[in-house]
């Protein structure tokens, strides 16, 4: 053997050549998982907007109904009761889980449930509103947006 081959007498230049290889498998791995990533983002943003299109004619709607928008409330994420907030819109769902401001704003309307946020009231933080309501959530209970909106206006949650 000579000073350049490796223990089982081979010279190396195979380990460099799959060293080389698992370097571009993971650097287009890495190419592809970002892609799909920014197609996600894309995709969550297009459904975002279009939802939001349709809330903003719902807000219209409940308006020209006359159906006034109501204090809404907040639960912590954790501990019970609820917590006031400066917001004011429709709840879409019998439980006030997910709400509509007069913005037109998406909220899943649980936030933290401090001692701050009990004395001083808490808003939650608008989300990305979807065309399909609790979808991917553990209740399996969904809804289209477009029929959850339909179903507030013949039948609004009160304050």
């Amino acid at each position: 053997m000579d000073g350049h081959s490796g223990e089982n007498g081979h010279s190396g230049a195979g380990d460099v050549d799959t060293a080389d290889q698992q370097r571009r498998w993971e650097s287009q791995r890495r190419e592809v998982i970002a892609a799909k990533e920014a197609a996600l983002r894309q995709s969550r943003q297009d459904e975002h907007e279009r939802a939001t299109a349709k809330i903003r004619r719902a807000v219209e709607r409940f308006r020209a109904a006359g159906i006034a928008p109501v204090p809404l409330r907040a639960r912590p994420f954790s501990g019970r009761g609820t917590i006031r907030t400066s917001l004011h819109g429709w709840y879409l769902k019998q439980d006030r889980s997910i709400a509509i401001d007069t913005d037109a704003r998406y909220l899943v309307m649980r936030v933290d449930g401090g001692l701050a946020a009990r004395l001083r009231g808490a808003d939650p933080e608008p989300a990305l509103a979807p065309l399909v309501v609790g979808r991917g959530a553990r209740d399996g209970e969904t809804f289209d947006l477009d029929e959850l909106l339909e179903k507030r206006l013949q039948d609004p949650v009160g304050s």
